[in-house]
């Protein structure tokens, strides 16, 4: 079994702790906040290493917990039974705590943007694509993650064609990462009226939602504006004034849209946020050519370059990245995507 000093040097907690004690006497100057965005990144960063050293302690008390039961079952005060269940809870711990210390890039930290978008299949994919906004919205509130719709557009006849969601919380885009590619879904089609199996498809794209320690440099003169009347689901309108926005950056191409504030200057704003995401993301490919490699190199989204198939009606989820495989689509489509996150990171980890 390993030792709690051994756990503690994944983390390198003794560290974190001398940076949470060496941060917090910064809070104390009565200057603190005369530089807002400076205060804000040291606050955050106390979070994040609270965060991290309560991970640790958490799991160093599971462990001691059983070395002092260990010796009641040595003096035979407790049964093999209860002993066997505590040490595998012990090692699923440990485990846990290993599988959480493959997210040390600078970048997991962050929250995370996640897009949506429809692919080859018309309106089967606009359906799927809809579906998918479902499970990770459900995934999301699962793991105690705020959600904010950001953007959407709906399907001509049904589903969605894309949406842009945000994930706030500890390691959001550390665990969304591996969500980047396509998803292949195939079923018996619901609009179809002979009931034929169908293929669609989707792709998601994730991105660190960059905070003011990351300088990311954007000309206003690199920028083109556009603004327009919110949709939502339907065709209804949020409301009667051109209040969403579309922005357009010149040298990379990227463009990003907002509707989620019926004030066009809160929309701008939040689509300024988006878009220094993307430009961060972009710049995260440009140093890790292998990583992502769907949205880097520009696959279609359709046959070929899945990363992900649900296949229900033979009950099977299988990521084609990792080979880990489940017959509980149901669980899946309902958020329960710790597995294949978990063996995303590990098999990365290892390479």
């Amino acid at each position: 079994m390993r030792s709690a000093p051994l756990l503690g040097g994944i983390f390198d907690v003794d560290q974190k702790l001398l940076d949470i004690q060496d941060e917090e006497t910064h809070t104390f100057d009565p200057s603190f906040w005369e530089n807002p965005d400076r205060a804000q990144t040291i606050l955050k960063s106390i979070k994040n290493n609270k965060y991290w050293v309560k991970v640790f302690d958490n799991v160093k008390q599971i462990v001691d917990d059983f070395a002092v039961l260990f010796d009641f079952y040595k003096e035979g005060e407790v049964s093999e039974e209860e002993i066997e269940a505590e040490h595998i809870k012990v090692i699923n711990a440990i485990e846990e705590l290993e599988y959480k210390s493959t997210l040390n890039k600078e970048e997991d930290k962050f929250n995370a943007m996640l897009t949506i978008n429809a692919g080859a299949g018309g309106t089967e994919s606009c359906d799927w694509s809809e579906m998918l906004m479902r499970m990770y919205i459900m995934w999301g509130e699962k793991n105690g993650f705020k959600l904010k719709e950001l953007s959407l557009v709906a399907g001509d006849v049904a589903g969605i064609k894309s949406v842009d969601l945000e994930f706030e919380g500890n390691l959001a885009y550390g665990y969304l990462k591996g969500e980047n590619g396509v998803h292949r879904l195939v079923r018996i089609s619901p609009f179809n009226a002979q009931g034929k199996r169908q293929t669609s498809f989707a792709s998601v794209f994730v991105s660190p939602i960059v905070d003011d320690s990351i300088e990311i440099e954007i000309n206003t003169a690199d920028l083109d504006w556009d603004t327009f009347r919110a949709s939502g689901a339907g065709g209804q309108h949020v409301n009667k004034t051109e209040s969403a926005v579309r922005v357009r950056h010149a040298p990379s191409g990227i463009v990003v849209e907002c509707q989620e504030d019926r004030s066009q200057l809160r929309n701008r704003e939040t689509a300024l946020k988006m878009l220094r995401s993307r430009l961060y993301q972009h710049e995260i490919e440009r140093r890790n050519a292998t990583r992502d490699k769907v949205e880097a190199g520009k696959q279609k989204i359709e046959w070929g370059s899945q990363i992900r198939s649900y296949v229900l009606d033979d009950r099977r989820v299988k990521d084609h990245r990792t080979g880990y495989t489940t017959s509980n689509t149901d669980a899946v489509l309902n958020g329960d995507l710790n597995p294949f996150i978990k063996a995303y990171l590990l098999s990365e980890s290892n390479n």
